[in-house]
């Protein structure tokens, strides 16, 4: 998919929203076991210190599943090869900014995650998903990672 289209979804804050987003984001739901990686921001300033799933951009002409792959090999100092890419999880989530959020299942095939874009890693488990301080955009996969550890 490229990172342009149509696409509704749930903003941030719950509202439904039917806006054409400009850019898709996608984010992993890296798992192992029983316990999911989450990435502590380091910025911008307002999201500093808040958790999320580790993700970015998909470039123009690549998939969403290609960019996934790389966005977090390059940010979590693996190889494209140590990371599948399986299944969405949970719907889209439309952003500020004209962009729509898309989380996948991962799973870590080797190596170990180290954070190189973010302040730390961390392994949680579900019971642990409602201690973190998420930024407000992954809160709408917390549902659905529950679901899934």
């Amino acid at each position: 998919m490229r990172c342009a289209g149509k696409a509704g979804g749930v903003r941030a804050d719950g509202i439904p929203s039917l806006a054409m987003p400009t850019q898709i984001v996608v984010a992993g739901a890296l798992i192992r076991g029983s316990r999911l990686l989450v990435a502590q921001r380091a910025r911008p300033p307002e999201l500093a210190g808040r958790w999320e799933l580790p993700g970015g951009k998909v470039a123009p002409g690549e998939t969403e599943r290609d960019a996934l792959a790389r966005e977090l090999a390059e940010e979590l100092d693996l190889r494209v090869g140590d990371i599948a890419v399986g299944d969405r999880l949970g719907g889209d989530i439309a952003v500020d900014g004209g962009m729509t959020l898309r989380a996948y299942r991962v799973r870590l095939l080797r190596g170990r995650p180290d954070a190189r874009d973010h302040r730390a890693l961390r392994w949680i488990t579900a019971a642990q998903l409602h201690d973190l301080d998420w930024v407000p955009a992954d809160r709408g996969w917390l549902g659905d990672l529950a679901r899934v550890l």
